[in-house]
C-alpha cells in the first residue's frame, strides 16, 4: 500500500506537464520496465511524453555519442515545452537510442 501510495504510475492522471524520459536499458537502479510503465501508461492518457531508450547504457549515459544524442533531445524538449531557442537536432551516427 505504501509503494502504491508514492509511485507516480499510480497517480498518471496527475502528472500535467510534459515529461522527458532518457532511460539506460542495463539500469540496475531503474529497471526499464519501470520506466516502460510510466511513458506507455502517459502516452496512453495522452500526456505528452518523449521517451529515449539506450539499450547499452547503464544508470546514467557512458558513451559520449549517447550523451550528446539526449543533450540534444533535452534541449529541444525545454525549447520546445517553456520556448526559447534550441539548435537543429541530428542524432549522430553513433548513437544507440531506440
Amino acid at each position: 500500500e505504501f509503494n502504491k501510495k508514492i509511485s507516480p504510475l499510480y497517480h498518471v492522471d496527475k502528472i500535467t506537464a510534459p515529461l522527458l524520459i532518457g532511460q539506460g536499458a542495463n539500469d540496475p537502479r531503474v529497471k526499464q520496465a519501470e520506466a516502460d510503465q510510466i511513458a506507455f501508461s502517459m502516452q496512453k492518457k495522452g500526456i505528452p511524453v518523449e521517451y529515449a531508450l539506450y539499450p547499452d547504457e547503464g544508470h546514467g549515459f557512458a558513451r559520449p555519442d549517447n550523451r550528446i544524442d539526449f543533450n540534444g533531445r533535452a534541449e529541444n524538449f525545454l525549447a520546445k515545452h517553456l520556448g526559447g531557442r534550441s539548435e537543429s537536432f541530428t542524432k549522430p551516427k553513433g548513437s544507440t537510442v531506440q
